[in-house]
């Protein structure tokens, strides 16, 4: 697979270092297009907290088509270094901030900062992402009122999940990857 690339944006057209060794699964060129796609307009001006970040490639292309900030977290040394040299490459270090960290325990911790768009893509088979998902669930300050959590998975590791606050609103299927869509529940009206 090539490196990923930005595909919008002040940066369009930048190759991207890919993290060494076999531990994370950029996304495709075409998922991420189509992500965008959905987003639209609503990418300018939002802040992103960009989970098991990798290669850094969504948070990069959020802040290449005008995010405010994003902030990446990865427990991998290999992957934040190569956040912050793609940051670098790409000229927007300026609006970022990269944290080696678990993200498990940040999500139990007070954020500091609600987020528009909370992206989850961890290692693939590990029930990483259910579990991500539910520490937001029970620390949903970490969202803002219209905030949308996205979930990045291979389709067989796909489950209905029971969350007392978060709801799932979309599913976009791309081949061998899924996009899974939620967002804060609306509280009933009688």
């Amino acid at each position: 697979m090539s490196n990923p690339r930005i595909i919008a944006g002040t940066a369009r057209g930048a190759r991207l270092a890919s993290v060494p060794g076999d531990t994370t699964r950029p996304i495709t060129d075409m998922v991420k297009g189509a992500l965008f796609n959905i987003l639209g307009a609503d990418v300018v001006g939002s802040s992103w907290l960009d989970l098991f970040g990798g290669t850094g490639s969504v948070g990069l292309e959020a802040l290449s088509r005008g995010a405010a900030f994003v902030r990446f977290i990865d427990l991998n040394r290999a992957a934040v270094e190569t956040i912050r040299h793609n940051l670098e490459r790409t000229r927007l270090k300026d609006r970022a901030q990269v944290i080696q960290g678990d993200a498990f325990a940040i999500l139990k911790r007070p954020p500091d900062r609600a987020f528009d768009y909370i992206y989850i893509a961890p290692p693939q088979y590990k029930g990483m992402w259910q579990r991500a998902l539910h520490d937001l669930d029970e620390n949903t300050a970490w969202l803002n009122a219209d905030s949308w959590v996205i979930v990045q998975i291979d389709p067989v590791e796909y489950a209905v999940q029971t969350l007392a606050h978060l709801e799932e609103f979309e599913q976009r299927k791309y081949g061998n990857t899924l996009l899974v869509f939620y967002q804060l529940r609306l509280p009933e009206t009688s």
